[in-house]
């Protein structure tokens, strides 16, 4: 049997606000309501599972998403638009920048509750699959 990840729960003050900040930068659709979770899915078929916690049992966690060179673009014109704080780093060292590791791009950004998001355009190493 091959492994895959099939969803993964991410703990949010509003599960609807999370899932569709989500979704809009990275072009993704909200998925219909189920049970406490509002998905995410994304192209390989993981679900990200949004669920409302209390704001103080949130523990900031990281999420990194792969995206093509025009996939990144959109989505960092939409950060810049909302003027939404971003980092070339997650130490947040380096505000208003975005990194070319690898040879690719990525950037930093925080949701709205809490949690460090990361576009790259290369994966760590450089290895395009």
């Amino acid at each position: 049997m091959t492994v895959q990840l099939n969803h993964t729960i991410i703990h949010s003050r509003d599960h609807r606000e999370s899932a569709e900040f989500l979704a809009y930068f990275l072009g993704l659709e909200v998925g219909a309501p189920w049970g406490p979770f509002i998905p995410v899915e994304i192209a390989n078929g993981v679900t990200l599972d949004f669920a409302t916690i209390p704001a103080e049992s949130i523990t900031a966690q990281h999420y990194a998403f792969l995206v093509s060179e025009a996939e990144f673009d959109v989505a960092f014109e939409k950060i810049k638009r909302a003027r939404i704080t971003y980092f070339a780093d997650p130490h947040g060292l380096h505000p208003g920048e975005i990194n070319h590791n690898d040879g690719g791009r990525g950037v930093y950004f925080e949701d709205p509750s809490g949690h460090g998001m990361e576009l790259i355009t290369v994966p760590y190493g450089g290895f395009k699959k």
